[in-house]
């Protein structure tokens, strides 16, 4: 099944997860470089990180661009994007 036809909501939540999950990653690679936490290196959990916020932000823009979605769903991606986008910058200006 092609990703534009599922449902809108379905890939909100799936873009919700992504992108909650990479936020916590590089939240973790970020706590771990001021505290040290663990002695190991933290560029590749940071990456997987960025990577699935990405991911979220690709399909909250895919659902944005889907031509007939309820007004709800329009303001919910809106917010989705706002709010990943928002996080990829702080990440990309601490990093």
């Amino acid at each position: 099944m092609n990703w534009m036809e599922k449902d809108e909501t379905l890939l909100l939540q799936r873009s919700f997860i992504f992108g909650i999950t990479g936020i916590v990653l590089c939240l973790l690679a970020l706590g771990n470089t001021q505290y040290h936490f663990i002695e190991a290196p933290m560029g590749l959990l940071n990456g997987v990180g960025i990577a699935l916020q990405f991911f979220g932000l690709s399909i909250a823009v895919l659902v944005l661009r889907k031509r007939k979605i309820t007004e709800a769903v329009k303001d919910k991606s809106k917010k989705m994007i706002l709010i990943l986008g928002v996080s990829l910058l702080f990440f990309f200006l601490v990093i």
